[in-house]
């Protein structure tokens, strides 16, 4: 609706005040009439329509609010275009004179749907502060009269990593919902995923676009075997590997394949190259934990984000034992970059639980169950708490 709205004002503020409009217009008339036969189809007609009187009463709204958008006869598209609205708009909203972090946090919160709260915990900052960089990235637009039009082909390649960044956080948020009872938003992972594939559909020949495309379809293989007939958590080796989409780990290997082959990997690369090998072993005890760590040396090099580390040191602790894990973990929680990142003490804790000291795991368990509001989450530390404490009580 949004994308349909947003080709008839020219401006995303307007096109999303027409859209809350047509919604609550539908309260009235559904209510009254019944609910038609293409509800879509009726609210999309209806927002434009809402849309259009609005810009015929005031013809100032454009010159107030300059989120603007090329009329779409006129739009310098890449060749073959754009397969789908949504994917126009990701990458009309990122937007070179924004900050990396702005173009990703305004995508997600204007085209992609995310709350600002679920935002503000994948940038590990806090709401009001989430909220405030939303707000300034649309004022400096206003201000500084950006015209906001879809970008030529020969732009593409200055917005894809923040499109990229900006799909991969999307299906990260769905692969594992910040809050609420169930541990997967199946909407938004597979609204990731297509978009994922359209973004691979309209650079083929790019190598991060097919590994971004690679590293969702190897963690979508394993969704169904995430959680219990109860919808509890279950970790990669309670796995059943048996139930795992094959086909979907295929593919990812092919395009992980040819992205290498093409040339040196990118961040989104070489992180399909790890989910692979994890997905590709018959048994857990069959992980190639080396080959992973070597690829979380590459991807630190090009990608030295404090979370790459905390994994990395997941794989550390699996080739050289867990007291050299903790050592990096401890290091961590120092330097303060991963604070309210609830997996950082639930990584402690289990690197604790496996050194045989399980006060201190149950404390760090503890840890992390006050940092996350995903119930799924949230009863499976709960569970380890409860073991580790009564480890430490037969002590």
């Amino acid at each position: 609706m949004l994308a349909a709205t947003v080709r008839v004002t020219r401006d995303i503020d307007a096109a999303e005040e027409a859209v809350q409009d047509a919604y609550v217009q539908a309260l009235a008339a559904w209510a009254r009439d019944g609910v038609p036969a293409r509800p879509g189809a009726w609210l999309t007609t209806v927002s434009r329509r809402i849309a259009l009187n609005n810009l015929r009463r005031d013809r100032t709204l454009q010159r107030k609010l300059p989120l603007l958008i090329m009329a779409e006869d006129t739009q310098p598209t890449p060749p073959g275009g754009f397969p789908d609205d949504r994917l126009r708009l990701v990458f009309t909203c990122c937007h070179p004179a924004l900050s990396a972090e702005a173009q990703v946090a305004l995508t997600l919160r204007l085209i992609c749907g995310v709350s600002t709260p679920d935002i503000a915990r994948a940038f590990l900052v806090s709401e009001p502060a989430m909220a405030a960089r939303i707000t300034r990235a649309k004022k400096k637009i206003a201000a500084a009269h950006i015209p906001y039009a879809v970008p030529a082909a020969a732009e593409l390649p200055g917005r894809l990593d923040a499109a990229l960044t900006v799909v991969h956080l999307l299906y990260t948020t769905g692969h594992t919902a910040a809050s609420g009872a169930d541990l997967i938003r199946d909407d938004l992972a597979d609204r990731a995923l297509d978009l994922a594939r359209m973004l691979h559909q309209l650079l083929p020949a790019g190598r991060e676009a097919a590994g971004l495309l690679a590293l969702l379809l190897a963690h979508q293989a394993r969704r169904d075997t995430r959680t219990d007939a109860d919808g509890g958590l279950l970790r990669l080796e309670e796995q059943d590997r048996s139930r795992w989409d094959h086909d979907q780990i295929a593919e990812a290997d092919r395009l992980i394949v040819a992205a290498l082959k093409a040339g040196p990997p990118g961040r989104f690369t070489l992180q399909a190259a790890i989910a692979a090998l994890h997905a590709q072993a018959r048994c857990y005890a069959d992980t190639d934990w080396p080959q992973i760590l070597t690829l979380y040396d590459a991807l630190l090099t090009i990608w030295p984000a404090p979370v790459v580390l905390l994994n990395r040191a997941a794989a550390l602790s699996m080739t050289e034992g867990p007291q050299a894990a903790l050592a990096v973990v401890e290091s961590l929680e120092d330097d303060g970059s991963l604070a309210g990142y609830h997996y950082l003490p639930a990584t402690k804790a289990d690197l604790l639980r496996r050194l045989g000291r399980p006060a201190e795991a149950a404390e760090a368990y503890q840890a992390a169950l006050t940092l996350t509001s995903n119930r799924a989450e949230q009863e499976f530390l709960n569970r380890r708490m409860v073991m580790a404490r009564r480890q430490a009580s037969a002590r």
